[in-house]
């Protein structure tokens, strides 16, 4: 039988980011939104939101399916 690891919701990322990929947007799940020394990550960051408890603890595919890209008017 598989033992599955309990988690504190402290331990779970709390920000779903959408960032700049290769082939488009691309979805993330941080735990900080530590943008780095001299902020060279803000520019590929698109759009971000601090995800409820409830939801820290979601798959990728399902944060994407909840909360779509952000749409690139440039």
């Amino acid at each position: 039988m598989a033992r599955r690891r309990t988690t504190d919701a402290d331990d779970l990322p709390r920000y779903f980011v959408w960032v700049r990929g290769l082939e488009g947007p691309e979805p993330q799940k941080w735990t900080a939104m530590d943008f780095g020394v001299g902020d060279w990550k803000r520019p590929l960051v698109l759009a971000y939101l601090e995800l409820p408890e409830a939801e820290r603890a979601l798959s990728l595919s399902i944060l994407a399916r909840r909360y779509p890209p952000p749409v690139d008017l440039s």
